[in-house]
């Protein structure tokens, strides 16, 4: 955990600074692929999923040691090629993680988050799930564990694995020739985040697109169709913990009202996007039918309420590196109530953000709570001698309270958004 945190604490800043060289590139070529809100949604959701990692938070039903212990037929020693077959297998479990989750309703709850941006840059790479409370891709691991890959390896090659996903969400590079029949390229992931009818459900695969030509889900990027991004049912919320959720509140509800008991429990398991057809007919939800028609999520926003909004961006951010910095001081309770401290900012200023009406009631009762947290703090022991920190978490409960009642007239409302 605390090794994770300091490998995110490098990686962070090379991540936001890639993403400031795309805006900039974006401006010279006026080609801007980024929003204001969609942008710190997307970091947003980052933070969530950071979280969430750091904690370890979730369910193992199986895990690869296990799998590794009662498999493997060989046992493969340290060197280049051990490292090179584990990076394969890997790549090869997460393609197959990758598919079930665009193929069955539950598991797409999994995934939603991460196509929910209907913008398409390098930011929504970190558009990652904390709703996958549930693990169990060391079943894809099978290979490895068959060839003898140590766990230590995977350990280590993972992150590494995950990082190299991110440069290839970007609008500002074209085809890249041969490498096309080697890598998973930026054409190539923008088809699969499109949701147009001739890209949906195509090139899962991570680094290799080998995968893809093997198994019959590659599909080239056509100059003929330009690709349009989001979801077929489009999410409509800056909100990453509502949008982790939104899709398995849906099947919920489907469950609940369907009169049919075998629907009640196929549903979960039936493809993405399936519904009993009474309760399709009787509750019907908006999708994308014409996606060049489409309209983004975008409220118009007063000046006040985008101060709002990157002032506690930027709070949100220095509590996060300041929590990934501390981490190995705090016990795991402490742990735990210094993430739900930024966890609970992120869903109060982004329900601002969407316009819920209950929201600015939530703020202010939010910001009364640092003063909480500060007193929590005082009270375990954490951050004693820092006052500069103490008077960080003091001044944002004074600001965030005085900025709440400041953009309150300005904030749109989520009936007019809707409508």
């Amino acid at each position: 955990m605390e090794t994770y945190a300091n490998i995110l604490l490098i990686a962070i800043p090379g991540f936001l600074g890639l993403m400031m060289l795309e805006i900039i590139y974006g401006f010279w070529k006026k080609k801007q692929t980024y929003s204001f809100m969609d942008t710190l949604s997307s970091l947003s959701s980052g933070i969530t999923n950071l979280l969430k990692d750091v904690l370890g938070i979730g369910l193992a039903l199986i895990s690869y040691p296990f799998i590794f212990e009662h498999l493997h037929l060989m046992e493969l020693s340290d060197g280049i090629v051990v490292y090179v077959i584990s990076f394969i297998c890997i790549d090869f479990a997460s393609y197959w993680g990758h598919r079930l989750n665009h193929s069955i309703n539950i598991f797409w709850n999994y995934h939603i988050i991460h196509h929910s941006s209907e913008e398409f840059n390098l930011a929504c790479a970190l558009r990652q799930s904390i709703s996958n409370l549930i693990e169990f891709g060391a079943l894809f691991l099978i290979p490895a564990a068959l060839l003898g890959v140590p766990h230590q390896v995977i350990i280590v090659l993972a992150p590494l694995h995950l990082f190299g996903q991110f440069w290839y969400h970007t609008q500002h590079i074209g085809k890249l020739g041969w490498l096309e029949y080697v890598l998973v390229t930026p054409s190539q992931h923008r088809v699969h985040h499109a949701i147009n009818p001739e890209y949906v459900d195509k090139n899962l695969s991570a680094i290799f697109c080998v995968w893809d030509r093997m198994f019959g889900t590659f599909q080239e990027e056509m100059d003929d169709v330009p690709c349009v991004y989001g979801t077929i049912k489009p999410v409509q919320s800056w909100n990453p913990l509502l949008i982790n959720f939104q899709h398995l509140w849906g099947l919920i509800t489907d469950a609940w009202h369907t009169k049919k008991w075998k629907d009640k429990l196929l549903l979960w398991w039936k493809p993405t996007g399936w519904r009993p057809a009474d309760v399709a007919q009787k509750y019907p939800r908006s999708s994308v039918t014409d996606v060049f028609s489409q309209k983004k999520y975008a409220p118009n926003y007063a000046l006040p309420l985008k101060v709002f909004a990157g002032f506690h961006f930027v709070a949100m951010n220095y509590f996060m590196l300041y929590f990934l910095a501390t981490i190995s001081d705090l016990d795991t309770a402490q742990q735990m109530v210094f993430a739900g401290f930024i966890l609970f900012g992120i869903f109060g200023y982004t329900a601002i953000m969407d316009g819920f009406r209950w929201a600015l009631n939530f703020e202010i009762f939010r910001h009364s709570c640092s003063l909480l947290f500060l007193f929590w703090a005082y009270q375990n022991g954490v951050f004693l001698e820092n006052y500069t920190f103490a008077l960080t978490v003091l001044a944002y409960g004074v600001i965030g309270f005085v900025l709440t009642l400041w953009v309150a007239p300005t904030r749109p409302d989520r009936v007019k958004i809707l409508a």
